[in-house]
């Protein structure tokens, strides 16, 4: 995967870290398992996060049934010091067919929970809204048993995108999918060098939204830690998500994606994620994944 050619500033300017732990080492999975998803989004031209991203757990994803696909195409109109996903101001256009050809893989694979995620698409008029409803929409057509998890950009871009950003959340709500993520994934103080172009208020809107448009559906959020965050930070930002009724939390290890992006600051202990975990259900979220590993959608599919 290429990555920019510009090293975001902090990049080039913070210290290296210690060497990655042994608890960040895992086995990639059965290539079985690999290969078969591979085959089928290659043959159809598009694209998951689990692989654009070259997440850990992709392995064992694939054989609990969930896969993770990444709508819009693979580059994102955004520039996030942490991401691994490509970034470019010319974006490729939309595949009109994209929508069946994602309900047909979740067929051939026998998905029984997909979580739809996206690049940032500032160049569109609804900032993808409506094509995450129209990619619904085929996938229930096709697997009418299937749930459906969105992990959202925050819709905000355009002249008028206060407004426009709520409008675009509530276009996906009417979808009425499973559960609406929306990952903050960092600490107030650290949104600005890790998430450019991202607003740490913009992310809690996103999420009172969905609770303000329908109240039954399960809101999520996601937190990465090793970025110079501390731990009364990530109480403080487990204090906002609940106060905006956010019913799920994930959190999960930065791993450097590439000598372009923000090197780590700390690897957190097992142990240091079992006590945040706690520490999120005792504020009152009805669901945690804490853990090295974790990421937005690691065992998605599982009830509360």
């Amino acid at each position: 995967m290429s990555t920019s050619s510009n090293p975001p500033v902090a990049a080039r300017q913070r210290p290296e870290i210690l060497a990655m732990p042994d608890w960040l080492r895992r086995p990639i999975g059965k290539a079985s398992e690999l290969s078969k998803v591979q085959k089928i989004i290659k043959q159809r031209q598009i694209h998951t996060i689990c692989e654009e991203g070259r997440c850990p757990n992709r392995g064992e994803c694939y054989a609990n049934q969930t896969a993770t696909f990444l709508l819009m195409g693979p580059v994102c109109t955004r520039s996030c010091a942490f991401c691994q996903v490509d970034k470019g101001h010319a974006p490729m256009p939309l595949d009109e067919q994209e929508p069946q050809k994602v309900a047909e893989s979740v067929k051939l694979l026998g998905l029984r929970y997909v979580v739809l995620t996206a690049v940032a698409r500032d160049d569109l008029a609804d900032g993808g809204a409506g094509w995450f409803v129209k990619t619904m929409e085929a996938v229930r057509q096709e697997n009418p048993e299937t749930e459906i998890e969105v992990l959202t950009p925050d819709f905000w871009s355009g002249t008028a995108a206060a407004t426009q950003q709520k409008a675009r959340v509530e276009t996906v709500v009417k979808a009425q999918p499973a559960c609406f993520n929306h990952n903050v994934e960092t600490v107030k103080r650290l949104q600005g060098p890790v998430r450019r172009g991202a607003k740490y208020g913009r992310s809690l809107d996103v999420l009172r939204y969905v609770k303000a448009a329908d109240a039954t559906i399960s809101t999520k959020s996601g937190l990465m830690v090793g970025h110079g965050e501390t731990k009364e930070e990530l109480v403080e930002a487990m204090q906002d998500l609940r106060a905006v009724a956010c019913d799920r939390l994930t959190i999960g290890q930065y791993m450097r994606p590439s000598l372009a992006h923000l090197p780590v600051q700390k690897y957190w202990t097992p142990e240091e994620f079992d006590e945040l975990g706690a520490i999120a259900r005792q504020i009152g979220f009805a669901h945690v994944r804490s853990g090295p590993l974790v990421r937005s959608s690691y065992h998605a599919g599982e009830q509360p």
